[in-house]
């Protein structure tokens, strides 16, 4: 929470010494007073790993939004009949992710109320999974055909997936875009230049705290579903050659140039060094349970 308000006040001061008409400087001032204001009153810490994120929005909204979100993303996808076509492949989606919920509600019991689905989308250029506020998810056909996982490697996916939502991702997410809104909104009520309105809302939106679903966050969400893989009985050796098959799908890069993902070679070495702390989870003797999802 400190680098990304650290970051927004040294953009926003580095544009207001551009821009130096008293009026915009003015203005300025009153969106960077706002926003940090918003920022102060809700910084929250992160479940699981403590990290401080900003929260403007309750998680329980986010699940709300996303509910509607998910019945209208879906809602196409079935009428064109891409949702859930192959049996075999949708009990194995089932039965990896029933897993990966039952030590995911173990991390956050009170996710247990979560009504958590997942359905497989039939969309063969598409590599990709996701899990929305909620623990409502989706997998694309494009990341099984092409990636090609085993079970262990495609409990990494989801179990990484799965964390984002643990971590209130979507709901950090939402905020993000909130307090850019709300700084949009004061910027432009000060201005009575329309031109300088227009580059109030163009500096609200690339000053933005952070960009969502960050290479922190993923690298937060990579370490979460890593141990829920592992305890889930999915060995967290697989996260690696996960990545390098996604490394090798896409081309591979040794670059984090203007991305929300760590490269796959970077994110590669630490599940590598991670793996050998998941082992005694993985290799614990007992029955697994299995989370019952009404899809």
């Amino acid at each position: 929470m400190y680098n990304q308000t650290s970051n927004f006040i040294t953009r926003f001061l580095n544009i207001m010494i551009y821009y130096k008409t008293p009026k915009f400087k003015k203005a300025s001032y009153l969106v960077l007073f706002t926003t940090l204001v918003l920022i102060l009153q809700a910084c929250s810490t992160a479940p699981i790993t403590g990290r401080k994120q900003l929260l403007l929005v309750p998680e329980s909204q986010a699940i709300n939004a996303s509910a509607e979100a998910y019945v209208a993303m879906l809602e196409p996808i079935e009428k064109d009949g891409k949702l859930d076509n192959d049996p075999k492949l949708k009990a194995r989606v089932d039965l990896i992710t029933g897993k990966l919920i039952a030590q995911a509600i173990k991390y956050r019991p009170d996710t247990k109320n979560w009504n958590w689905s997942v359905h497989v989308i039939d969309e063969p250029a598409m590599v990709n999974a996701w899990c929305m506020a909620g623990g409502r998810m989706a997998i694309y056909t494009g990341l099984i055909n092409q990636i090609k996982p085993s079970d262990d490697e495609l409990a990494q996916v989801m179990g990484h997936e799965i964390a984002h939502a643990l971590a209130k991702h979507t709901a950090e997410k939402m905020s993000v875009a909130m307090a850019t809104n709300m700084a949009v909104q004061v910027a432009a009520t000060q201005f009575e230049n329309q031109q300088l309105a227009l580059q109030g809302a163009a500096l609200a939106a690339s000053v933005a705290i952070t960009l969502p679903n960050s290479r922190t966050a993923e690298s937060e969400s990579d370490r979460i579903g890593i141990e829920i893989a592992a305890k889930a009985g999915y060995d967290p050796r697989a996260a690696a050659t996960l990545w390098e098959k996604m490394g090798q799908a896409s081309g591979g890069s040794s670059f984090d140039f203007l991305s929300t993902h760590p490269a796959p070679s970077k994110r590669m070495k630490t599940l590598r060094e991670l793996a050998p702390s998941m082992m005694p989870y993985y290799e614990a003797i007992g029955e697994k349970p299995i989370y019952k999802m009404v899809n």
